[in-house]
This record gives structure tokens, C-alpha cells and sequence, in this order.
């Protein structure tokens, strides 16, 4: 999980929400922050603010999807600016879902759980035990 907010306190109010549901959570501070971590931390999920400085939401989206090494991670963007215009935008880079500021912590939740259980099969993890022979 990579939580990215240019602003702290809605970063870390993120950061916490999720880890005290379990998940394990980095947090980077703009969208060059986010392309810098994500080979490192290798989350099944993003949540992005759209308004940041450096690069914005938007085009950090645009960037992860482009990349192969990162097409697959699911994005939920965070934002004030749910218009429809926002949306179809959003639809067009291929962002997984929006939760809107001021957001409900649950709602987040909620949708982040989702996400992560909707990964591709071949990003998911191996469960454990014996591995079937080849």
C-alpha cells in the first residue's frame, strides 16, 4: 500500500486508518515521490491525491499506467474534484476508483479492501504450504 498526499496530516491520517486495519503502508509526498517508491515498496494499491505540487495526481496515474512494471497496481484517487469531467478523465487513464475529500475513513477502507482482493491472478500472492510440482 503507498498512500500519496502532499499534505501531512491527510497523509498520515490515511497512513493510520489502514494500518490499523491490518495493512502495511509507505507514504510518499507527491506524485515524483510515488514513481521514485513504487519499484521499492511494490504496493497492490495507491491512494493518490489529485492536486500536488511536482506532478500531480493525474499525471503520476498517467505514468503508472504506462509503465508495465506498474500497469497493474489499482489507483484510487483522493479528491475534491469529483466532477463528471474528473471522472471520465479518470476512466480514460484507467483509475480504479475515487473516494471524494472529505472522505469517510471506512468508505476508504472499504474500497481499498476491495482493490487489493480484486488484484490479477498473476500478481497474487502464492498461499502457503508445498508448491505443486512442475
Amino acid at each position: 500500500m503507498l498512500v500519496v498526499d502532499d499534505d501531512e496530516v491527510i497523509r498520515q491520517l490515511i497512513a493510520v486508518n489502514l494500518q490499523l486495519e491490518g495493512f502495511d503502508v509507505a507514504t510518499a509526498v507527491d506524485g515524483r515521490d510515488c514513481l521514485d517508491k513504487v519499484r521499492e515498496v511494490s504496493p497492490d494499491v495507491i491512494t493518490l491525491d489529485v492536486m500536488m505540487p511536482r506532478l500531480d495526481g493525474w499525471i503520476t496515474a498517467v505514468r503508472l499506467r504506462e509503465d508495465p512494471d506498474t500497469a497493474h497496481i489499482r489507483v484510487v484517487m483522493i479528491t475534491a474534484r469529483a466532477q463528471e469531467r474528473d471522472l471520465d478523465r479518470g476512466m480514460e487513464i484507467g483509475v480504479d476508483a475515487y473516494v471524494t475529500k472529505p472522505f469517510d475513513p471506512a468508505e476508504l477502507i472499504r474500497t481499498v479492501r476491495r482493490l487489493s482482493a480484486d488484484r490479477p491472478a498473476e500478481q497474487a500472492p502464492r498461499p502457503p504450504g508445498p508448491r505443486p510440482p512442475s
